[in-house]
């Protein structure tokens, strides 16, 4: 019999979610998929090509008969750092002209919604890799995700936290990805267990800063902050309730076409 299939992205955000996959206790027993873009696991599990996938949240509501896995998720309180709107100086109510990371889903849902429900404008949009300088050549302001987020010179660029804008306007938490799992292979996504997972990940933060020092210019420190603060594996009450939100103004901004109630496996 072929081991389960997982999905997640790259990114060292993600890192201690799937740890336990890669060298821990779960090592050996899934096929684990890992791909830079978030996007990419998305379009796995909508392809029934995985199992389950840490999936940008807002394909929750795109992806046909699939379930949350409850409690883990990869989210913020307050800020993010990862997740941002950079201009090379002008303010967020300025901007005209936006490149979108072609890496991200659920960011580029939460721009548009910031821009259209919270400054009540809407700039023209294009979709670009994310490199900053060529998102910038001709554009006021560039969505990045992920590890080339955390490597923006903020000597050079403006850098507008989206965790925190949110934060701002609404006083809730937000929620980037979750695992998701097909209906049909419940059976197998029940054996798995994303909390026990999850905190054997974040017992290991320092085995994972060292595969990454290389890649990100954070130093240690800052580096040990932003996966044990900045971001939140645990869905907490604010949380939901900006999940909740931000799937009910997706649908009011006709980001998505329904609006689903959340389903978790059980």
């Amino acid at each position: 019999m072929l081991p389960p299939r997982i999905a997640a992205s790259s990114y060292s955000n993600t890192a201690p979610l799937v740890w336990s996959f890669l060298y821990g206790s779960e090592r050996g027993r899934f096929e684990l998929i890992l791909d830079n873009a978030p996007a990419r696991s998305a379009e796995l599990l909508a392809q029934r090509r995985v199992d389950a996938a840490l999936v940008p949240v807002i394909e929750y509501q795109r992806i046909e008969n699939i379930l949350l896995a409850p409690e883990v998720c990869v989210g913020a309180k307050e800020t993010v750092r990862s997740v941002c709107l950079v201009t090379k100086g002008e303010d967020l109510e300025r901007v005209k002209s936006l490149a979108l990371d072609v890496s991200s889903k659920t960011s580029v849902a939460l721009t548009k919604i910031i821009f259209r429900e919270f400054f009540n404008f809407e700039p023209v949009y294009k979709t670009e890799k994310p490199h900053l300088a060529t998102m910038l050549a001709d554009a006021d302001c560039a969505l990045l995700i992920g590890d080339p987020a955390l490597a923006v010179d903020e000597s050079i660029y403006r850098k507008f936290d989206l965790a925190a804008t949110w934060k701002r306007f609404t006083n809730f938490g937000f929620v980037f990805a979750m695992w998701m799992a097909s209906r049909t292979n419940l059976e197998i996504v029940r054996q798995i267990d994303f909390p026990g997972i999850r905190d054997e990940g974040l017992n290991h933060v320092d085995e994972i800063i060292a595969n990454y020092e290389s890649e990100i210019p954070l130093s240690v420190g800052e580096f040990k902050t932003y996966l044990r603060e900045n971001i939140a594996y645990t869905l907490d009450d604010s949380m939901r309730e900006g999940l909740s939100l931000f799937f009910r103004l997706a649908h009011k901004h006709r980001l998505i076409e329904r609006l689903k109630p959340l389903q978790y496996v059980g």
